[in-house]
């Protein structure tokens, strides 16, 4: 039997070995990372070390880094109490903070006019697309671009950043806020006065750990070609949609995207329908963003591109990831090739 094919990378990825194995060591430290005595001093070692880590392979200064849950606290942290203006294209955990006034292109690219009172994503999860992030930009969203196209965070202008570890081969649960040293960052979990005052509470140092092999490893993926490799399989699966589906709009495709990132939006299919029969087919896709709880509703994000309702509820999204092959490109593309035959027959 054929093993299932995860092409769900946009989610989250799979848990990188190097990862595994400094948390099973991270396991074995016993101190409070918070204490002055030895124990402790190994375990605020952990954390530092993957402070490094983190801090080197988004070219910012260790000091700059703040760990926390994950993304979406840490967009939190970056956002509550300012007055920002952003996208509908923005990630679910942006919106609540945001105006969401910033005009958006049908190729998805976002005008933002007024940098220092922004937000705006370095890369959309569910289409793929890539925005040039302008000189003096408040707050982005880097999430889904680590590890995937080179970045330096203290040559990008931008004032903060937030990425999440589960999205580049991390564990999930942990992720960090990058800021300046002195920028004003007001702490929303007080207490202690961990992390340099920005978020209290006893490190997660098991997760901080995986967090900081991951991001070294990821970076190595890109320094070694891997990311070109995969969007060669990414336009190969593309071309094998469109060549069975003449009406399937490949959305976003004027514009740069992830090399791993294919938005299909084919009129008349339902996405919730299509990730349904290819799962049991034995293929993980999905149809937007995964952190909604599990619901499938037409997509906010198509919308704002100019999408109506129906047809933003007629997308899947396809992510590939460094474990994929080209037999798992040539697979999907035949099985997702008959599906789509047996709908048409079923529904003219």
């Amino acid at each position: 039997m054929t093993g299932r094919v995860y092409l769900d990378h946009n989610a989250t990825t799979p848990l990188r070995d190097e990862a595994r194995a400094a948390m099973l060591a991270a396991m074995d430290v016993v101190g409070n990372p918070s204490s002055v005595h030895s124990e402790g001093r190994a375990a605020k070692a952990l954390i530092e070390r993957a402070r490094g880590q983190v801090a080197e392979a988004i070219g910012a200064s260790g000091a700059d880094v703040v760990f926390v849950s994950g993304a979406t606290e840490a967009a939190a942290l970056a956002c509550k109490g300012r007055e920002l203006l952003g996208a509908e294209v923005e990630h679910d955990a942006v919106m609540g903070w945001i105006d969401p006034v910033l005009p958006v292109t049908p190729d998805g690219q976002v005008t933002v006019t007024e940098p220092e009172r922004s937000v705006l994503q370095w890369a959309n999860s569910e289409t793929g697309v890539v925005q040039d992030l302008p000189q003096g930009l408040a707050v982005s969203d880097i999430t889904q671009g680590v590890g995937r196209m080179p970045f330096a965070f203290s040559w990008s202008g931008i004032g903060m950043a937030f990425l999440s570890a589960h999205k580049f081969g991390g564990p999930k649960g942990v992720g960090a806020l990058v800021f300046p040293q002195g920028t004003d960052v007001a702490a929303q979990i007080t207490g202690g006065g961990q992390e340099m005052g920005r978020r209290s509470g006893t490190e997660n140092i098991i997760g901080i750990a995986g967090m900081g092999a991951a991001i070294t490893a990821a970076m190595g993926d890109l320094e070694a070609g891997v990311w070109e490799r995969i969007e060669k399989l990414r336009n190969i699966l593309e071309t094998g949609i469109v060549s069975a589906s003449k009406e399937t709009i490949l959305v976003g495709n004027k514009s740069r995207r992830l090399p791993n990132t294919s938005c299909l939006l084919t009129p008349g299919w339902t996405g919730e329908r299509q990730v349904m029969v290819m799962d049991l087919a034995g293929f993980a896709i999905s149809a937007g963003s995964a952190c909604s709880s599990g619901k499938v509703r037409p997509s906010r994000v198509l919308q704002a591109m100019g999408f109506g309702e129906t047809d933003a509820a007629s997308a899947i999204r396809v992510s590939l990831g460094p474990q994929t092959t080209q037999e798992d490109v040539t697979r999907f593309v035949d099985v997702w090739t008959d599906k789509l035959a047996r709908h048409r027959t079923r529904h003219g």
